[in-house]
């Protein structure tokens, strides 16, 4: 080999030792790139599993909380017409009596006003069934008071009117003022637990 074969060679030697050496160096930050980045993406996995748990567990906690309070509001809607028609069925029941039984019912309201006075008004029903003792029997109970000879729109029971003041007897009121204390009632005997 001549000198200029020996340079040559020299100078492929040294290129290829040059190329070896970027080479071995671009792979070597290549590998801490590709590292990093599986590292980053490591922790990026990490981190959105850990939100999507927390979001999970979000959802699931909203989701009960829904079905309870949706369950719990269809059992309070239940037991709430089952009051009603509870109470539709009580004010029924005073308002069908027999008519002994429901004359001695408004004889039994007289005697919550004793010492009062005024006109007793009854519906239209219950004037065509007036028994012919009636003044004398609310009378006898405390109350002085005259039968109108005018019907009210009532379900039934009376109204006494005093001048402006009047004292609603009328079993839907009656039973509209008491209506906490019935559906304590009603609770405590149709759902006790």
């Amino acid at each position: 080999m001549n000198g200029g074969d020996k340079i040559i060679e020299r100078i492929k030697a040294d290129s290829k030792k040059a190329v070896d050496e970027v080479m071995a160096q671009a792979t070597a930050e290549c590998n801490a790139i590709m590292q990093a980045a599986e590292k980053t993406a490591d922790k990026n996995t990490a981190d959105i599993n850990a939100k999507t748990a927390v979001k999970l567990k979000q959802a699931q906690a909203s989701s009960k909380s829904r079905a309870e309070l949706e369950t719990r509001n269809a059992l309070l809607k239940q037991r709430r017409n089952e009051i009603d028609k509870t109470v539709e069925a009580l004010q029924a029941y005073l308002v069908n009596l027999g008519d002994t039984e429901y004359f001695d019912a408004l004889y039994r309201l007289a005697a919550q006003l004793k010492g009062k006075s005024g006109v007793v008004y009854l519906n239209q029903k219950d004037m065509n069934r007036l028994p012919s003792d009636f003044e004398s029997r609310i009378k006898a109970n405390g109350l002085d008071a005259t039968v109108s000879t005018t019907p009210i729109n009532i379900s039934g029971g009376f109204v006494l009117k005093s001048g402006d003041i009047e004292e609603n007897m009328d079993f839907g009121a009656l039973i509209g003022s008491r209506r906490d204390e019935i559906e304590d009632l009603i609770n405590r005997e149709l759902f006790a637990q």
